[in-house]
């Protein structure tokens, strides 16, 4: 116990911190009682006792069975009681200590004395209502998803979307709407009335960002491993099920792929990551998010060398990176449910175990989790380049395909890939408005420089002016 006891020492000259504090010998059960549950409600931590003051003189405790009882009855005295490790005594050469060690990912929200107490820095402070709020909703002891929304009525659902929604449910007619999201948590009764829920909005509303800000996807293609002048983006809106249709659309046609493509269109193509493993991720960032985190988005970004999925609120309940395999907990079961329906995701689980197993699969690194401030992310790695199942070739390190033939050794992206196969699939002729339609995301800008691109590379020609001018294969002129 000593070298323990020397070990704490060691600690405590890091000084005092949100998961570190300490206490003298006769400090009171109502002082021990407010720290434990300020560091219940933060991310847990360690409370020494036998230690004074700024510089942590020690003091030592001579009465350790006294100092443990008052600790345990500190706890007990928490609203709901605290569940801890038993305080360890812990003895240097000198004095003896006693510590208590409060987890983190606790599921309740404590009180003392009717506070609701967070640790801020090195202090103990009182939960502002709406932190309150969010920590109660994180930790499953109240639902942001089943609140009515503030300032939304029946008005404010896209009904179209909802009933193609219940006639895809086997044996429930379309005329049980109403009946189907009330029990579903999309719509709640209040005084005689019915009104849309936070989830009803998400999933249904015609313009759900009005009314939950950051309900978006930002997805951005970026040309090097880091953010840089040269890249992509779009911000995905709506509801969640057209966030995630939009999402795929953009994976599909920003992802690389490994292709061979000449005048006979023989083609085998590869994505740089498993679609479905891409797809899992964003899918499970879109229905496992915090949306009381007002203003954050969901991130989607791909490198040359990464993809990285971020999203807004820490893993939920008792998930943790350790357990985020076997552990079940959704924060947000009505939307979980709803999206299961529609084919989206898998009612049992976060599909980390399908993504790790399609990486595993192509003999790609398995994907990376981090849990910070604020957020989630996980990322997928490419180090090991996807190959083409026909030829065995790897992938070159560029977002672009190689051409056979004349376009042989000129690179183009998934877009301009799009564009010949229009063409090399028996039409004649492209048009700017032709390409803008096979990728409604993309601005028309973006879609001019690809095609005028293609032209400079002397795989298209363009004929006609302005607004009837089109774009033919070079060696068809």
């Amino acid at each position: 116990m000593k070298a323990e006891g020397d070990d704490i020492l060691q600690f405590v000259k890091q000084g005092r911190s949100a998961q570190l504090d300490w206490l003298g010998e006769n400090a009171a059960l109502e002082t021990i009682a407010s720290v434990l549950t300020a560091m219940a409600n933060t991310q847990g931590g360690m409370l020494v006792l036998g230690m004074v003051g700024p510089a942590a003189a020690t003091t030592g405790v001579r009465d350790t069975d006294s100092v443990v009882d008052r600790i345990l009855q500190a706890a007990l005295a928490i609203d709901p009681a605290l569940i801890i490790p038993m305080p360890r005594v812990l003895r240097t050469q000198e004095r003896a200590f006693v510590v208590v060690r409060v987890p983190s990912g606790l599921p309740h929200v404590y009180a003392y004395d009717g506070r609701f107490l967070q640790r801020q820095g090195y202090e103990n402070a009182s939960l502002k209502p709406r932190d309150l709020r969010r920590l109660m909703i994180q930790r499953g002891e109240a639902s942001f998803e089943t609140e009515i929304t503030h300032g939304a009525s029946v008005d404010d659902l896209d009904w179209d979307k909802a009933k193609a929604y219940v006639a895809s449910l086997s044996g429930i007619s379309e005329t049980q709407v109403e009946k189907v999201l009330l029990k579903r948590g999309c719509l709640v009764m209040q005084d005689g009335r019915v009104r849309p829920t936070n989830a009803g909005i998400l999933l249904f509303g015609k313009d759900p960002l009005r009314f939950v800000r950051g309900a978006e996807i930002v997805a951005a293609r970026f040309s090097g491993v880091e953010m840089g002048d040269h890249f992509e983006r779009i911000d995905i809106t709506g509801s969640l099920p057209d966030q995630l249709r939009r999402a795929e659309t953009f994976l599909i046609d920003h992802l690389r792929k490994g292709v061979q493509l000449g005048k006979a269109m023989a083609r085998d193509e590869q994505f740089e990551y498993p679609l479905e493993a891409a797809r899992e991720l964003v899918v499970n960032a879109v229905a496992h998010r915090d949306y009381t985190i007002a203003g954050d988005s969901i991130h989607l970004f791909i490198f040359k060398d990464r993809m990285e999925v971020t999203s807004p609120g820490g893993l939920p309940g008792p998930v943790t990176i350790a357990n985020i395999r076997s552990e079940r907990f959704s924060r947000n079961p009505v939307i979980v449910q709803v999206l299961s329906d529609m084919g989206f995701i898998e009612r049992l689980g976060y599909g980390v175990d399908r993504v790790m197993a399609l990486m595993e699969e192509r003999q790609l690194r398995p994907p990376s989790f981090v849990e910070m401030s604020g957020g989630f992310g996980v990322t997928l790695h490419n180090e090991k380049p996807a190959t083409s199942a026909a030829t065995d070739e790897t992938i070159e390190e560029k977002p672009a395909i190689e051409l056979k033939g004349e376009f042989r050794g000129k690179p183009i992206n998934p877009r301009q890939e799009t564009a010949l196969v229009y063409l090399l699939s028996g039409s004649s002729r492209i048009t700017n408005s032709d390409l803008q339609q096979m990728h409604p995301d993309v601005h028309p800008e973006t879609i001019r420089r690809d095609l005028s691109d293609l032209v400079s590379k002397s795989i298209l020609r363009k004929l006609g002016e302005k607004r009837g001018s089109y774009y033919v294969l070079r060696s068809e002129t």
